[in-house]
């Protein structure tokens, strides 16, 4: 239970226009340290134009996913045809990772529909649970393509076979970089807007995936110097990087399945609560994420005895919760009187 006091927080003084954001910013690393984390772990919140129309978002999600699962299959398509008549293992890795990354956007695509559907006496909260559900089905598709590239790695280590068309697998490598951090941008740019932490990651992934696509350059660039075990070895560098990519997605899809919720958004809530001058204190402070969308609830205390001001006074809690995060669907403040 976390309870504050006036006398504790800023806004002690009821001024509202004196009242500061100061003790509420959120730090990250900066430099090179800051530069890898805006890079590879973008946050889903906390942007200024964030779309807080429940429809718009889910329509601006499937528009990226369509983009992207397009894109993507297009750039699978070219590097498979460069697979067949090149040999290159890592290239093949590389294609199986970037089909596995296109197809997680179908996925996503069946959640953000099924979203859009009323509650049911059976299911009453909705079906926006089917976003988070999704992400199982990418941590699936994760550990399959990492597999998959490493098997072959370790067999043409076991079973060497030239590698042909150098300058073609090259050419692919470059292909797969441009499609995969084009389709990263757009969806990470979405992921923000709407304020979808799925798509966000799965914008990472892509993002991940460009690089190891710059791998099978290196390795085309290896054989050409004439070290023909460059390829394999680096498709066994490209699964590792599967893997640790894999350890990430189990760790972000299973807190938000636990309901797990970013402590900076916490802080946001709270920090909006106390803009309400007549709460005295916040005995409890709930959030969590359903999908894209926010759900949450708090319980505060007033010294009011009247039925109506308590009324008034939750009402505008929950006005100032959503206005400081639009993404929050639902937020219900529940009033009790404060103790002697």
């Amino acid at each position: 239970m976390t309870t504050h006091s006036h006398q504790e927080h800023s806004h002690s003084t009821h001024n509202h226009s004196t009242h500061t954001h100061e003790g509420h910013d959120h730090h990250h690393p900066t430099g090179f340290k800051g530069f890898l984390y805006g890079i590879f772990v973008p946050h889903s919140h906390d942007t200024a134009d964030s779309i807080d129309d429940v429809m718009e978002a889910n329509s601006e999600g499937i528009r990226a996913l369509k983009f992207s699962l397009v894109l993507m299959l297009l750039t699978t398509v070219l590097q498979a045809v460069i697979v067949s008549f090149s040999g290159s293992v890592a290239l093949l890795a590389d294609t199986v990772h970037n089909l596995s990354d296109a197809l997680t956007a179908i996925p996503l695509w069946i959640a953000f529909i099924l979203s859009r559907r009323a509650a049911t006496q059976k299911y009453t909260y909705g079906f926006n649970r089917a976003e988070d559900l999704a992400g199982l089905f990418i941590v699936a598709m994760i550990a399959l393509s990492a597999i998959v590239a490493a098997w072959q790695a370790i067999d043409r280590m076991i079973n060497p076979r030239p590698m042909e068309k150098i300058e073609w697998v090259i050419a692919a490598g470059v292909i797969g970089f441009l499609g995969n951090e084009a389709v990263a941008m757009y969806r990470i740019r979405v992921g923000k807007r709407i304020g979808s932490a799925a798509l966000v990651a799965d914008g990472v992934h892509a993002r991940t995936d460009s690089f190891t696509s710059l791998a099978v350059v290196a390795g085309g660039v290896g054989v050409f110097l004439g070290f023909p075990l460059a390829d394999p070895i680096i498709g066994l560098i490209i699964s590792a990087m599967i893997a640790t990519l894999l350890v990430g997605t189990i760790r972000s899809v299973g807190r938000r399945l636990m309901d797990g919720i970013e402590p900076e958004l916490v802080e946001k809530a709270t920090h909006a609560i106390w803009h309400v001058k007549e709460i005295e204190s916040i005995d409890r402070l709930r959030l969590r994420w359903v999908g894209h969308r926010l759900h949450g609830d708090a319980t505060v205390s007033t010294s009011t005895s009247s039925l109506s001001e308590a009324t008034a006074i939750a009402l505008e809690a929950e006005l100032s919760v959503k206005q400081h995060l639009p993404n929050v669907d639902e937020m219900t403040v529940t009033i009790t009187p404060s103790k002697p």
